[in-house]
C-alpha cells in the first residue's frame, strides 16, 4: 500500500470523533491519556443535544454533519464510533477528504463494504485502522506469545464462548440497534472481538458451518449463534454466542487444547486466566496471576494501548497492528458464517480468489 501523507512529527496529531454514544467514552479517555501527542479537534453526532454537551465538555467544535466537520476542521484522523453499517460510507468520505480513519468494530456489516473501505483509503494514500483493543489485554498477550512459541504443540480443539445479556430495552434504545443494515446480530456485533481471536491466535480458517437464531428478542438479527470451525491446521472448534444469558453477562472466554498444553481464559471478557498448563515451564508463566484484572466493562482496557500504536504509526515510528486488511480477516469469517447459516451449507475460506 502506497501512502502519500507524510508522518506527523512536528506537532500533536489532531483527531475528531464521530458518534458520541457509549463506546466513544473509551476514545475520549484514550485521547486524554495521550494528550502529549494527540489532541481532540472536533466531535460530531446526529443528535444536536449530545453534540452541545460533548463539545462543551471537551471545549472543542461540535457538528451534526460529518461532511461539514471534515470540510471546516483542520484534522489528521477521524475515529468512527457510529453504527457499524455507516462505517463504509463515512470511511470513503473521510479518506477522500484526506483524513486517516480509525473505525470501531466491526469495520462493516457487508463484505463488499469492507473491501470498498480498504480500496478508498489506498487510493487516498491514508491509513485505515480497525479497533481490536482486546488484543492488547495482558491475558491475551500472554496467550499469543505461548502460541507463537509453539508451546501447545499441535492444537486440537478451540472453543470460544460469549454468554452475555442484552435485554429488549437495549435494542429499543436506538432504532438502528438489532437491524441488518446498521448493527448486525450477536455474532457480528457483540462477539466481533472474539471472532477476531479465531484467526489472530490460531491461524487461517479452512471452513465454517453455522446456525443462527432469533429466540427471544424482537429484532431483525440473531440473538444466538453457534459456528463450527475447521482450521487449515486441522484443528476443530466452535464459537458459541448468546445475548440471552439470565440475568447478566456471564462469560467471554477462549479455551485452547493442544498436545502439549491447555489454557482457558475466561471471566466476563477474557480477563481471567483460569487454567494455564504446559509440558514445559518458562519464566513468563510467573506472569499469569498478575495478568488477571477486574473489569465491569466488556470493552476491557485495551483502547489506550491501541491508540499508542495508531499514534506511533502516524508518526512513522511503527507499523499498524490492525489495519484495514487485518480487519477484513475477521469480517470475512463473519460473512462466511452468515452465508453458511442462511444457505445451510459449509462455507470454505477464502471467499474470493
Amino acid at each position: 500500500m502506497f501512502l502519500s501523507k507524510r508522518p506527523i512529527t512536528d506537532r500533536r496529531i489532531r483527531m475528531a470523533v464521530v458518534g458520541c454514544g457509549r463506546i466513544s467514552t473509551n476514545h475520549f479517555n484514550s485521547i486524554e491519556k495521550h494528550r502529549d501527542r494527540l489532541e481532540l479537534a472536533a466531535v460530531c453526532d446526529t443528535d444536536a443535544a449530545v453534540v452541545r454537551t460533548t463539545a462543551a465538555k471537551y471545549s472543542v467544535a461540535g457538528y451534526t454533519s460529518m461532511s461539514a466537520m471534515l470540510r471546516e476542521t483542520k484534522g489528521d484522523i477521524v475515529a468512527l464510533c457510529t453504527p457499524s453499517g455507516m462505517h463504509s460510507m463515512q470511511t470513503v468520505e473521510a479518506a477522500r477528504a484526506g483524513w486517516h480513519v480509525m473505525t470501531e468494530k466491526p469495520m462493516a456489516t457487508r463484505w463488499t463494504d469492507g473491501l470498498n473501505m480498504v480500496r478508498a483509503c489506498d487510493e487516498a494514500g491514508v491509513h485505515l485502522f480497525v479497533v481490536k483493543q482486546n488484543r492488547r489485554n495482558a491475558t491475551l498477550q500472554l496467550l499469543k506469545k505461548a502460541v507463537e512459541k509453539g508451546r501447545f504443540g499441535r492444537i486440537h480443539m478451540v472453543t470460544i464462548n460469549v454468554f452475555w445479556s442484552r435485554p429488549q430495552s437495549y435494542y429499543d434504545s436506538a432504532k438502528w440497534r438489532g437491524t441488518w443494515e446498521f448493527d448486525g446480530g450477536a455474532l457480528m456485533n457483540q462477539a466481533s472481538h472474539y471472532v477476531d481471536l479465531v484467526d489472530w491466535l490460531i491461524g487461517p480458517v479452512e471452513s465454517v458451518q453455522a446456525y443462527v437464531a432469533t429466540l427471544a428478542r424482537n429484532i431483525q438479527v440473531e440473538d444466538t449463534a453457534t459456528v463450527g470451525v475447521r482450521w487449515r491446521s486441522g484443528a476443530l472448534g466452535s464459537i458459541n454466542v448468546t445475548m440471552l444469558t439470565y440475568a447478566k453477562n456471564l462469560e467471554g472466554s477462549i479455551t485452547i487444547i493442544g498436545e502439549k498444553g491447555t489454557v482457558r481464559i475466561g471471566g466476563v471478557a477474557v480477563n481471567e486466566i483460569q487454567h494455564w498448563e504446559f509440558a514445559d515451564q518458562l519464566p513468563e508463566d510467573e506472569q499469569v496471576k498478575s495478568a488477571n484484572y477486574e473489569t465491569t466493562s466488556v470493552y476491557g482496557f485495551g483502547h489506550p494501548m491501541y491508540y499508542d500504536n495508531v499514534i506511533k504509526t502516524l508518526r512513522g515510528e511503527a507499523d499498524a497492528e490492525t489495519d484495514g486488511r487485518e480487519g477484513l480477516r475477521s469480517l470475512e469469517l463473519l460473512i462466511a458464517s452468515y452465508l453458511s447459516a442462511r444457505d445451510g451449507r459449509r462455507v470454505a475460506l477464502p471467499m474470493e480468489y
